[in-house]
């Protein structure tokens, strides 16, 4: 049986994604003529959460956007985490980390507003801890232990956001979403529950960031 917090996250990433579309069904009724098609590229600050593990995971990175029509954005970003992970010296399983996102973002023009839900997929490359990191001989290990030596984790990515323009050429962007991550198995979860297999958590990841057009 799943325990209760895993039944309150699927639960609240459900209602998640009802607001989203009902947002975004909503905005296409007012949405503004079509414009031409556009490049971006933007810089962006992002603040994670993992489903396993305590604390934020702060990065740095940019993204590229092509809108072959105003209502698409097909995207690729990266996000370089630099900090130890969790942020506890003592716990730290992971020297820094790379993530890479590869999705497409649908919402249209509302004056200089642009509402959107999104949909992504990538890696998240975990880097090994430069520490001695300590782990309990036991099979299956803990899901610290499993990542401490590094390793790639498959994402993906569901959320939505807004884009309001600076000018004509600029424009600043905000984003949530929930972030999967597939972690590895045989291993035991924050909970102590046991994984024979890869098994999924997801968790509140947050962007803000800013760029051009052209």
């Amino acid at each position: 049986m799943k325990s209760c917090r895993t039944r309150e996250r699927e639960i609240k990433r459900l209602s998640f994604s009802l607001v989203l579309l009902s947002i975004f069904s909503c905005s296409l009724v007012w949405s503004d003529p079509v414009w031409a098609q556009s490049f971006e590229a933007a810089a962006h600050v992002s603040i994670s959460q993992w489903s396993e593990f305590d604390g934020h995971d702060i990065g740095v990175g940019g993204q590229f956007t092509f809108k072959p029509l105003p209502l698409i954005g097909l995207e690729a970003g990266v996000t370089w985490y630099p900090g130890d992970f969790p942020p506890d010296t003592v716990t730290s399983f992971s020297g820094q980390r790379l993530e890479g996102l590869f999705g497409v973002t649908v919402g249209p023009r509302l004056g200089r507003l642009r509402p959107f839900v999104k949909g992504a997929a990538g890696f998240l490359d975990i880097g090994a801890t430069p520490r001695v990191f300590a782990c309990v001989t036991i099979f299956p290990p803990p899901l610290a232990c499993a990542l401490a030596g590094g390793m790639t984790l498959p994402t993906y990515e569901v959320g939505g956001g807004v884009e309001v323009d600076a000018s004509r050429s600029t424009f600043i962007r905000a984003d949530i979403s929930d972030r999967i991550l597939k972690y590895p198995g045989p291993a035991f979860d924050s909970n102590f529950e046991r994984h024979d297999e890869a098994f999924f958590g997801g968790a509140v990841r947050l962007t803000l960031g800013g760029g051009f057009r052209f």
